[in-house]
């Protein structure tokens, strides 16, 4: 798996052409102005401390204020107790604050942030706010296209607190961290635009990493993942995440991702 991994990442580096819409991060860019998007992500991790797998859904509704201010809304679900709970949800907003464009490439920076809520039991060192730590988060995110090319990367403070009503932060663990994230991707279809009811699919690379501030433990994830975009309106990602390193305990670093999209554009002017 990690030769496939390396090989995978030097192809789409050599030749990236690609689509802002990546898997497990965000771009600077925000959705359109009146739009409004449904996700609904899945995941599915294996274990490290236990038989089974910890299965997590995460519905989403994305709203475009104006072409600067996006807000999102997130809920919570997994299997932790050995069933569907609802275990909390996350509010999240991004303001572009720089854009520049020329004739095919074109630069964004954005601000974001994001509060969450949670009330299942904290299981590991790794701080997540999407989907296990109650806290927030805030960065800035950069943005580059060329022509078809997309390189995104992010720098974040993230910050965790008691997940109430029964769980307290464990005082021995760090409750804040530093997030870092670089992206990738290509278009490897359509060879040619001819409109936009075209399926285009991307393949995409990305890595993810956290360094603990008050620990110094850190770790680094790779996610490639395949993505279809259908009728400029649906969107499935098919992903894979798996740990290239880590110095931190971590509940379940390694699986896949599916998530089904669909944006209604133009819903208010």
């Amino acid at each position: 798996m990690r030769k496939f991994l390396i090989v995978f990442t030097f192809f789409l580096i050599q030749g990236i052409s690609a689509q802002e819409l990546f898997v497990v991060t965000d771009p600077a860019s925000n959705v359109p102005a009146g739009s409004l998007g449904v996700r609904l992500g899945q995941s599915i991790f294996k274990e490290q401390m236990k038989s089974g797998y910890s299965y997590h859904v995460m519905p989403e509704v994305t709203w475009g204020i104006n072409k600067n201010l996006m807000v999102r809304t997130s809920m919570f679900v997994s299997n932790r107790s050995n069933q569907l709970v609802t275990e909390g949800a996350s509010f999240y907003t991004k303001y572009r604050f720089l854009s520049t464009d020329d004739l095919q490439s074109h630069f964004r920076m954005a601000a974001f942030g994001r509060y969450s809520f949670n009330n299942a039991d904290i299981h590991q060192e790794q701080i997540e706010i999407m989907g296990h730590n109650t806290g927030f988060e805030t960065g800035i995110v950069a943005t580059q296209l060329i022509k078809k090319v997309a390189i995104s990367a992010s720098v974040s403070f993230e910050k965790a607190f008691d997940n109430k009503p029964d769980y307290r932060f464990p005082e021995a663990q760090s409750d804040n961290a530093t997030n870092y994230t670089l992206s990738f991707g290509r278009l490897m279809y359509p060879k040619k635009y001819t409109n936009f009811k075209q399926t285009n699919i991307n393949t995409m690379v990305e890595f993810v990493g956290q360094t603990l501030n008050e620990k110094g433990k850190s770790y680094l994830d790779i996610v490639p993942s395949i993505q279809f975009i259908i009728n400029s309106q649906a969107r499935i990602d098919v992903a894979y995440r798996h740990e290239l390193y880590s110095s931190m305990l971590r509940s379940a670093p390694n699986g896949f991702y599916l998530n089904l999209e669909y944006n209604f554009f133009n819903v208010s002017k």
